[in-house]
């Protein structure tokens, strides 16, 4: 089998391309810029040639390129897609119905969504772990020195470049702002539901359009609503939330903070400065006694890529409510789950004080995701999916 693979700043290829090799798939590797364009004459004539010669029997990419689709589906060839971003724009391009794709996404309330409206290109697969490279990893005394805490988190904070919120806020009227502060701080309460789209009224929306403009794409189906609810509002909540856990924890434990965001520094955390995501997340993650995930807000019930990176990596998870964990894994056996502020700091007073409880959810986790969460399998589904058409 022949595969063109769609090589860009991903997570995950070399892991995906190691279950390729191993199978003995013929992989032929395409150079991306991820620039967002969808447009690009040059390009597709380019790409189009390079689909003509090679004759793949599918082109695969991480996340979705409504460019890449638009292509495949004239050549025609089968184009196949992993996603691991939520938002994820692009899946809301006239594109994503080409009967050339096959696109895999890891949150079932987003698969929900296009099914419902009888959207036959869009499948639920969850995200996966590479277990044999994650066990041969062992950290070093220099590692340890390093990484070892009692309680780790590996994350963005939102604070730079990535917070729309706060370019906004300045600009917005009392009444908008005031109305916001509020939506937020009810959406903050609550776990396994978002609700903050359907607050957004047409006066608050032109209260944030006069703020911070923001235009759908012209090829594409999303609302401003959605943009701002997505990439404003569930960005900003993820921020307080990160900002408040982590402030509230560190003023009774020591806290190891991993970020590329290097203002943030409250009392009892130590920001020790950006991962690397092959060589030294999966370290940091056996070293820490729990290693905490607080999910971007913009995930409604899907497992995020932090929790298979930990429990993959045989750390133990400590995790804010997510409705698709529960399809796979048992919270008390193979992972924890907090249901409030409260919770969240009373269970990690208990776990840090019961060692071998720790350590036996830590291995179960891990066996879990070595048993039915791993590449070889994942791409084991895609492929009777797409060649066997199941």
């Amino acid at each position: 089998m022949k595969i063109l693979f769609i090589e860009w700043k991903s997570f995950g290829n070399e892991d995906i391309l190691e279950t390729f090799r191993r199978l003995k798939y013929n992989i032929v590797r395409f150079k991306y810029e991820n620039d967002g364009v969808r447009h690009n004459e040059e390009f597709e004539k380019k790409f189009e040639k390079v689909l003509i010669k090679e004759r793949p029997d599918f082109v695969f990419s991480f996340n979705f390129f409504p460019i890449i689709s638009k292509v495949c589906n004239t050549v025609p060839v089968k184009y196949v897609s992993w996603v691991y971003d939520s938002p994820h724009i692009s899946l809301y391009s006239y594109t994503l119905i080409n009967p050339c794709n096959y696109i895999f996404i890891f949150d079932s309330k987003m698969y929900e969504t296009y099914a419902l409206q009888g959207i036959k290109t869009v499948y639920y697969l969850p995200l996966a772990a590479n277990t044999k490279r994650l066990d041969e990893m062992r950290p070093n005394a220099k590692a340890h020195e390093h990484f070892d805490s009692d309680i780790t988190f590996v994350g963005q904070m939102y604070i730079d470049a990535h917070n729309f919120y706060d370019r906004m806020e300045p600009k917005l009227d009392d009444y908008t702002k005031g109305y916001l502060e509020a939506v937020m701080n009810a959406q903050m309460q609550v776990d396994g539901y978002n609700f903050v789209e359907s607050c957004l009224n047409q006066n608050i929306m032109d209260g944030m359009q006069k703020a911070l403009p923001m235009e759908p794409h012209n090829d594409g189906i999303e609302t401003a609503k959605y943009m701002y609810a997505q990439y404003v509002l569930d960005r900003k909540i993820t921020s307080l939330e990160r900002i408040d856990i982590l402030t509230q924890i560190g003023k009774e434990h020591k806290v190891k903070l991993f970020t590329p965001e290097k203002d943030f520094h409250p009392e009892g955390v130590e920001n020790c400065g950006k991962l690397d995501y092959y060589q030294e997340m999966p370290i940091a993650f056996k070293c820490a006694k729990i290693n905490l995930n607080i999910t971007l807000r913009s995930i409604e019930k899907g497992i995020p890529l932090r929790c298979i990176d930990v429990m993959g990596a045989g750390g133990f998870l400590l995790t804010n409510y997510q409705e698709d964990m529960l399809m796979f894994f048992e919270p008390g056996v193979d992972f924890v789950y907090y249901e409030s502020r409260q919770d969240l700091l009373e269970k990690i007073d208990y776990y840090l004080k019961h060692d071998e409880e720790r350590r036996a959810i830590a291995a179960s986790g891990h066996e879990k995701v070595a048993k039915y969460h791993t590449f070889d399998l994942r791409v084991a589904e895609m492929i009777k999916v797409v060649i066997e058409g199941d």
